[in-house]
C-alpha cells in the first residue's frame, strides 16, 4: 500500500497485485481486452462471448455483466476493431479510463483490473495501468476542500499472467502515475492556489529531504540584473506580493559520472491576462493552464527522484509569473536588452512565455559549455498554431540542427507512441529565424508578430526562432566549433483545456524518451 499525501498529488489508493480472480476482496472485474486479445480465464471469456451473441454492440460497448466469481460483476470494456495501420497504444488507456469510470457509476469501491497481454503493442499493460490509474486521480483543490473525495476506491486489484511481473508493474506505473499528478496538481489548480509563491511552496515540500537540490529566485534586483526579459512579464504583477514570480532551479546529481546532461525549461505563467495586449472574446478562460510546461518539467523531476538514473544528470528551471495587467506592465515597443545581450524590442505582450523562458534557456547554455553530452529543452503550453497544426492530444517536438543531426526527435516521437504520450515533429527553417532578426535600428531581435499565433505563418516554429536567438543558441549550431542540442516541445494541444482535466502531458514521454529506455 502506498499512503499518498494530499498535498503532494501521491497515488494514495492501494494497488494490490492479485495471484486469482476467486478472491473475496473485490467487488467488481474490469476486464479491457481488444477482439483478438486471449482471455485467459475461461468464466470471463464465456460471459463474454455470451452476452455479445445476445448483443452484438458489445463489441465496442461498456457493459456489466453478471459473472460466477465472489465479484459477482464484470465491467467489460472493449477496444474495438484495432486498425493495423492508425491505432495506437491509447486504445488500451482510453478504455481502462472509461472502464473506472462506469465501475464507479456502479458504486464500485474495489475493482480487480484485469490487464490481459497484447501482441501489437510492447507497453499496451502498462498503458493500461496508467489509464485506470489516470481516472482515479482527484484534483488538488477538491482534496484540500473535502478530504473525503481524495480517494475514488478503497483498492485496486491488478492482475495479470506473471504474478512477479505484474509487482514490477505496479511499481512502475505507481512511480510514472505520481509524476503525472505531481504535473497535474500544479497545471490543474486555479491561479490563486497555485500562484508563484505557492508553487514554490508545493515545489519544496515535494523534494523536501530528496535528492534534488533547489535555488529559488524571487529578489527583484537579482531577477531584473539576470534576467530581464523575465522580470519585464513580472513587472505589473510584482506589485502584489502573492503573485510575485519565482524562478525555480532544481537539479539532480546521479550517484555515477554522468553520461548525459538534460536541461529543461519549463513556463510557468499561473495565469495570462494577455498584458497590455489583452486578451478579448473569452479568450481568458482557461489562461491558469499556461503554467503546464513548468509543471510537467516538475513532474518529471519527480519521476527522476523516484527512479534515482545511475548516469543522467538533471539539471531544470522554471519560470513562475503571472501575465498581469496594470500601470506596472511592460507594453509592445519596449526594447529590453537580454540576458544574452540582445536587444529584444517587444512586439506583442501575449507572447510572453518566450520571454520567460529566454534567459533560463541562455543560463543552461553557459553551463551546457562545461557539461557532459548536454541537451537544452523548452517545454510550454506556448501558441494556438500548435493545436491547429496537430489538434487535440498531442505534443510537438522541434529540434535544433545538432539534435535533429543525431535522430533525436524520432527517437522522442518512437517513445512517446509507446507509452500513449504522442509527439508529432516539426520542423525549423531558416525564416522561422530571420522573421526574429532586428527590423528597427537599437534592436536586434523582435519578440514576435502583431497577431496571434493562431493567425501567424508558421506560428508554432517561429517562437523557437526567437529562443534560439534571444538566448545566444543560434551560435551553436552545427557548422560552430561548440554546437548543443536543442529541442522545444509545444504542448497547447497536450495540456488539458478546461473544462477537461489537465493531462501531465509529457511527463509519461518524457520519461519513457530519457530514463526508461
Amino acid at each position: 500500500m502506498s499512503e499518498f499525501c494530499r498535498n503532494k498529488g501521491t497515488v494514495g489508493t492501494q494497488l494490490v497485485a492479485v495471484t486469482s480472480l476467486d478472491t473475496p476482496d473485490f467487488d467488481s472485474i474490469i476486464l479491457v481486452a481488444s477482439p483478438n486479445q486471449q482471455i485467459s480465464s475461461p468464466i470471463l471469456s464465456k460471459t463474454i462471448s455470451a452476452a455479445i451473441e445476445l448483443d452484438p454492440s458489445l463489441k465496442t460497448e461498456i457493459a456489466i455483466l453478471a459473472i460466477t466469481l465472489p465479484a459477482k460483476r464484470l465491467v467489460y470494456s472493449p477496444t474495438g476493431e484495432l486498425d493495423p495501420d492508425y491505432d495506437d497504444v491509447r486504445v488500451f488507456k482510453n478504455a481502462a479510463g472509461a472502464a473506472i469510470k462506469r465501475a464507479l457509476k456502479a458504486q464500485s469501491k474495489s475493482p480487480l483490473l484485469i490487464i490481459e497481454k497484447d501482441s501489437n503493442f510492447k507497453l499496451s499493460q502498462l498503458v493500461t495501468l496508467l489509464g485506470a490509474l489516470e481516472s482515479l486521480y482527484t484534483p488538488i483543490q477538491v482534496r484540500e476542500h473535502d478530504p473525503s473525495k481524495t480517494y475514488k476506491v478503497d483498492r485496486l486489484g491488478v492482475w495479470t499472467e506473471d504474478f512477479n511481473e505484474t509487482v514490477k508493474l505496479i511499481e512502475l506505473a505507481k512511480i510514472l502515475e505520481t509524476g503525472r499528478r505531481v504535473a497535474c496538481d500544479i497545471g490543474d489548480a486555479d491561479p490563486e492556489r497555485m500562484s508563484p509563491p505557492r508553487v514554490e511552496e508545493y515545489i519544496k515540500d515535494l523534494f523536501k529531504n530528496s535528492s534534488i537540490k533547489l535555488n529559488v529566485i524571487s529578489d527583484i534586483q537579482q531577477l531584473t540584473k539576470e534576467y530581464p526579459l523575465f522580470e519585464a512579464v513580472n513587472r505589473a504583477a510584482s506589485c502584489q506580493e502573492r503573485h510575485q514570480g519565482r524562478i525555480i532551479f532544481l537539479e539532480y546529481q546521479p550517484p555515477e559520472s554522468a553520461k548525459e546532461t538534460l536541461f529543461l525549461v519549463g513556463k510557468g505563467v499561473t495565469y495570462d491576462t494577455g498584458g497590455c495586449d489583452v486578451k478579448i472574446g473569452g479568450n481568458m478562460l482557461g489562461m491558469s493552464r499556461d503554467k503546464c510546461g513548468a509543471a510537467a518539467v516538475i513532474g518529471f523531476l519527480q519521476i527522476v527522484n523516484l527512479l534515482q538514473p545511475k548516469n543522467i544528470r538533471v539539471v531544470a528551471g522554471v519560470g513562475l509569473v503571472r501575465n498581469s495587467i496594470g500601470s506596472n506592465s511592460y507594453v509592445a515597443d519596449e526594447v529590453i536588452t537580454a540576458r544574452s545581450g540582445e536587444r529584444v524590442r517587444i512586439i506583442n505582450t501575449d507572447a510572453e512565455g518566450r520571454m520567460i523562458m529566454a534567459d533560463i534557456l541562455c543560463k543552461f547554455k553557459e553551463e551546457a559549455l562545461t557539461s557532459s553530452n548536454p541537451h537544452l529543452f523548452t517545454i510550454a503550453t506556448l501558441t494556438g498554431h500548435a493545436y491547429l497544426t496537430v489538434g487535440l492530444g498531442y505534443s510537438i517536438v522541434v529540434d535544433n540542427g545538432p539534435a535533429y543531426k543525431v535522430g533525436h526527435c524520432r527517437r522522442l516521437q518512437e517513445a512517446s507512441e509507446e507509452i500513449g504520450d504522442p509527439f508529432e515533429i516539426s520542423t525549423l527553417r531558416k525564416v522561422d529565424i530571420s522573421s526574429h532578426r532586428g527590423v528597427a535600428e537599437g534592436d536586434t531581435v523582435i519578440q514576435g508578430q502583431p497577431k496571434p499565433s493562431s493567425q501567424s505563418q508558421r506560428g508554432h516554429q517561429g517562437p523557437v526562432g526567437f529562443l534560439l536567438l534571444a538566448s545566444g543558441l543560434i551560435n551553436h549550431g552545427s557548422g560552430s566549433a561548440t554546437p548543443i542540442k536543442y529541442s522545444h516541445f509545444d504542448i497547447a494541444a497536450s495540456a488539458g483545456n478546461l473544462p477537461s482535466p489537465a493531462t501531465g502531458s509529457p511527463v509519461l514521454a518524457l520519461a519513457k524518451a530519457y530514463i526508461l529506455s
